[in-house]
């Protein structure tokens, strides 16, 4: 039986390649030195996507495809691919929601930590000698303090799980309230800014959500306030974060993620009351494995007419 032709717009973990290349016929777009005419030359016999959320499928790539049936994305944000147009030509999409939730929840709560307790700060300051000299500046408990979380999805009710456990009041902004869950419900965002001592972003990037966290987050947060991204850099105005961490207008924040990653603003480079991470809230060995296995799981499903496991379109 000939085998699915499937796109891949980049690639994946070394464990993927090989059971990728048993199943399917790959085209590896990042290979090509021509890759429009890459396209243009396999258009027709191309039945799937396989990309990565950093990467997306355009709408342009998708209008390219004539016989595009799915696209299968290794990682839980879709914002970069044009789901309107899939749509609109019953194209399937799926991602990998669930099993990177608690890896991503991790980080957050060691960024909290890292940021209030200094410790990027302790580090440097032994292995500069500076210990020698005198003891470092002292940092902020995290324990008890007031927890904001702006997108109570998975990855949020993932940190305010682990938040509980360090005796943190803890508040959420969202679409509608979750009356599930044991946490207030703060309906305005500079309110629950204001309200917090750390604030921690886990919605979704996309239109919807640009630049929500702007100036007026950043000033109601104020100059004792921690501010924790492991959503999308779109979520964020940066250039307001940059000015407010400038400013000391809020305290220090933690960074996974970034506009126009992995070249990130040089600006946060020079400053240190930042602590950034090169976009890693999923990137231990266990989950990676297991999102790969994800979208085998789907592209298998739908290629033998199964229901999909995680679909979004």
């Amino acid at each position: 039986m000939t085998k699915p032709t499937v796109l891949m717009t980049g690639p994946y973990t070394e464990w993927d390649m090989p059971a990728m290349e048993q199943d399917y016929t790959l085209l590896k777009l990042w290979e090509a030195d021509d890759r429009d005419a890459l396209v243009a030359h396999h258009a027709a016999a191309v039945r799937a996507i396989a990309t990565r959320g950093d990467l997306g499928a355009s709408t342009q790539l998708i209008a390219a495809l004539p016989n595009l049936e799915i696209i299968g994305c290794f990682g839980v944000g879709t914002d970069g691919i044009d789901l309107e147009a899939a749509r609109a030509r019953g194209i399937h999409v799926t991602n990998t929601p669930d099993v990177l939730t608690e890896d991503v929840a991790d980080l957050a709560l060691g960024l909290m930590i890292s940021i209030t307790r200094k410790l990027s700060e302790g580090e440097r300051h032994l292995r500069d000698g500076d210990w020698l000299k005198g003891n470092m500046p002292l940092a902020t408990r995290l324990w008890g303090k007031r927890l904001g979380i702006v997108g109570m999805g998975r990855i949020g009710q993932a940190v305010a799980r682990r938040a509980a456990a360090f005796s943190m009041d803890i508040a959420y902004f969202g679409r509608s309230a979750r009356t599930e869950l044991p946490y207030a419900f703060v309906p305005d965002l500079v309110e629950l800014s204001r309200r917090s001592d750390v604030l921690v972003a886990t919605l979704a990037g996309g239109p919807a959500t640009k630049g929500l966290l702007d100036a007026a987050v950043f000033d109601a947060l104020g100059p004792e306030g921690y501010f924790v991204n492991v959503a999308r850099g779109s979520v964020v105005d940066e250039p307001a974060l940059i000015a407010a961490l400038q400013s000391h207008r809020i305290k220090a924040a933690g960074l996974d993620v970034f506009l126009n990653e992995p070249h990130i603003d040089r600006r946060f480079l020079a400053l240190d009351n930042v602590m950034l991470q090169p976009h890693h809230g999923s990137g231990t060995v266990e989950t990676r494995q297991a999102m790969g296995q994800l979208v085998r799981d789907n592209l298998a499903s739908h290629f033998v007419g199964r229901p999909l496991l995680t679909p979004v379109v």
